[in-house]
């Protein structure tokens, strides 16, 4: 035959490239070891050999194959209020499915089977079984064992997952799912019957809301009802309870609770009395003992009113009570889980529960993460995997994936509708801010309590354990708030002015001689008893609710406000920032601002809701140069945070490092 020639270049050539592909020693000659190489010598270095020379395979290297993954199928089905599903994967054996999306979400490039193959992880399907795995915090145990079941609620988030993923997960849906994902998102479009003494009382966003409210139970699902301050939530909740109260059969009537502010006791009572006067209502007050018997006299018919801090001391004599609806008013009271309050809550025994708040976040997160521990406990895991998953990436690192998949999570059980959205009769509310330069003794005084204050805190620093040195700063920052609202508030002997207080007087006298009442706030009860002082040697009228305002009192001047013609009412900002009507006011007046923007809006919204027929004038009085310009800059860094669900908050004082409350004091 031809006899063969050695071309001495190529065979050079090939030797250096194989050189550098694998390794060489003399009894064996080229070769490699271990997976890595193995894997890049299949997927990678086989075809740079073959560029110059003929490749021939063993049986037994044919044996390992690099393989990508094949069709990836999920079926899901609902059946007796639980998902089940079943995860295939071709060419992926089920038991080491876990170690496979653990491979890959150690960004590896290939994994090796048991029986010496190669899986490829670079296929799109890996990250979505990914996800879907995170998603529902799957465990090993579930992954492997091929069936896996997860409760009802996980619906809208497994159909939307779905729909993005078609192309990939190949989901497989069985009827009854399908129909539950459609009643899902159609919450509040269904034709539940608004109860017949209620049609025409409703608005129309309301009468949504009722059959939002309708909608959840009906797929024996729970949610927050989230709509702005002043929309008519307990008027929402109360069509839900009496559309149950005159369908339901007799035998399956179960009394049901509402648990509020003390302060709002009696606005739940008029509420019912004035929009269901056909239901029992039953209000747990008064001593011990007298608690005691009402709660074991409570009836199947009735709607029983009480306290957080009367529930959390009479939690055991609910031991044996059960309810069909059990609602929280004003939720964020539960924000914190370790509180008794929020352990209390979750005791109660009930079939349907409801989270009313407009301000479901008011400072953190982990606030949204304890109502839904309330309503649907393990819906956003447990605490610390949620911190882990969501709270750490969205506020520590603006994490866009994380917030949009919160987002998702939540929003088939939060319904929101702000006040521009839903009332377009109702007038605008206009905001104006009020710098006022204080006098030279008043600002002689605060540069001295600034600059003695830091200087006192920091000469004794190094002996103060943090939550000290934090207690210290902030007492600094309350003595400057003080002084910026009147210094008489710090010094007995004080006579000179305060800029604040003029310029509040200017403003209440424009109000007075124009026609306007007036709604003014501070959170200092001694700054009131001035402003009280100062009203009554100028000659307006006006009305004062404080802590200590007894709660029968309070309603009768609410009532009367409303309707005389009291030129002001000054009102203790945590006193009366919630659960007060006062539309008979079209300006409000807060004389120092809070760190908490939510509060004020609260407080704002005394006023500006329903009922209100005239634009209502918003003033914040700030003092220039002070703390207080600080703390509206602070306010108004609320949008991140409160994005989630389209709400106010922002992040408290008391949650600052004390280098940061330094430096907010030292900052200029």
């Amino acid at each position: 035959g031809t006899p063969h020639i050695r071309n001495t270049r190529n065979e050079s050539k090939f030797l250096s490239v194989v050189g550098a592909l694998m390794d060489f020693n003399q009894s064996s000659g080229f070769f490699v070891e271990g997976d890595d190489a193995v894997y890049k010598f299949l997927t990678e270095d086989i075809e740079k050999i073959r560029q110059l020379a003929t490749v021939h395979i063993s049986d037994r290297l044919r044996r390992i194959t690099v393989n990508t993954p094949y069709k990836t199928i999920v079926g899901v089905s609902l059946d007796g209020g639980l998902l089940s599903m079943n995860i295939e994967t071709e060419g992926i054996p089920v038991e080491q499915l876990a170690n496979i999306l653990l491979a890959y979400k150690e960004k590896r490039k290939y994994y090796r089977l048991k029986d010496g193959s190669f899986i490829s992880l670079t296929d799109k399907a890996l990250e979505d079984v990914t996800q879907l795995a995170e998603g529902l915090q799957l465990t090993d145990k579930q992954l492997t064992s091929g069936h896996i079941e997860v409760p009802a609620f996980r619906t809208l988030y497994l159909d939307g997952l779905f729909n993005e993923t078609q192309d990939t997960l190949n989901p497989v849906r069985n009827e009854a799912f399908s129909r539950l994902a459609q009643a899902m998102r159609s919450f509040g479009q269904t034709d539940f019957e608004v109860p017949p003494t209620l049609k025409g009382v409703l608005r129309g966003y309301q009468e949504t809301g009722y059959r939002w409210l309708r909608s959840l139970e009906s797929c024996s699902f729970c949610g927050i009802l989230a709509d702005d301050m002043g929309l008519g939530k307990s008027l929402q909740l109360i069509s839900l309870i009496l559309n149950r109260y005159n369908t339901a059969p007799a035998e399956e009537r179960l009394p049901s609770l509402i648990v509020c502010p003390a302060s709002l006791i009696l606005n739940w009572k008029n509420e019912l009395t004035k929009f269901a006067p056909s239901l029992p209502v039953r209000i747990i007050i008064g001593s011990a003992a007298a608690r005691k018997q009402l709660i074991s006299d409570i009836a199947a018919d009735e709607v029983v009113i009480t306290s957080y801090d009367l529930l959390k001391r009479d939690i055991e004599h609910y031991s044996d009570k059960q309810f069909h609806y059990f609602a929280i008013d004003e939720a964020q009271f539960i924000k914190n889980q370790g509180t008794k309050s929020a352990q209390s809550v979750k005791q109660i025994v009930c079939r349907q529960r409801f989270a009313l708040t407009g301000t479901p976040i008011e400072n953190r997160l982990s606030e949204l993460w304890s109502i839904f521990d309330f309503l649907m406990p393990g819906y956003l895991y447990s605490y610390n995997r949620f911190k882990e998953r969501f709270e750490q990436p969205v506020v520590k690192n603006n994490d866009e994936h994380a917030r949009a998949h919160l987002k998702r999570l939540i929003s088939p059980f939060i319904l929101r509708r702000v006040k521009s959205e839903v009332l377009s009769e109702l007038p605008p509310k206009v905001n104006s801010v009020i710098s006022v330069d204080m006098d030279t003794e008043q600002r002689n005084l605060y540069n001295a309590a600034l600059i003695t204050g830091l200087q006192k805190f920091k000469s004794s620093a190094a002996d103060m354990q943090a939550g000290e040195a934090k207690l210290q700063i902030f007492a600094l920052l309350t003595r400057l708030r003080q002084l910026c609202c009147h210094p008489a508030l710090c010094f007995e002997d004080y006579k000179g002015e305060s800029a604040k207080l003029e310029a509040c007087m200017e403003l209440l006298s424009e109000a007075k001689n124009g026609g306007h009442k007036v709604l003014l706030f501070s959170q200092f009860t001694s700054m009131l008893s001035i402003l009280k002082k100062r009203l009554e040697q100028e000659g307006f009228s006006y009305m004062l609710l404080q802590g200590s305002t007894p709660k029968e009192k309070r309603l009768k001047m609410v009532d009367s406000f409303n309707e005389d013609d009291t030129d002001v009412f000054l009102i203790s900002l945590k006193a009366g920032g919630t659960g007060l009507n006062l539309t008979g006011a079209d300006i409000v007046i807060h004389f120092d601002p809070w760190w908490n923007m939510a509060a004020q809006d609260q407080a704002t919204d005394r006023a500006h809701r329903i009922g209100q027929t005239h634009s209502v004038q918003v003033y914040k009085l700030i003092a220039a140069n002070t703390i207080e310009e600080k703390i509206l800059k602070l306010q108004e860094m609320k949008g991140d945070l409160a994005s989630v669900i389209d709400s106010n908050g922002e992040q408290t004082i008391m949650n600052m490092s004390t280098d940061d409350m330094i430096a907010l004091l030292e900052s200029r």
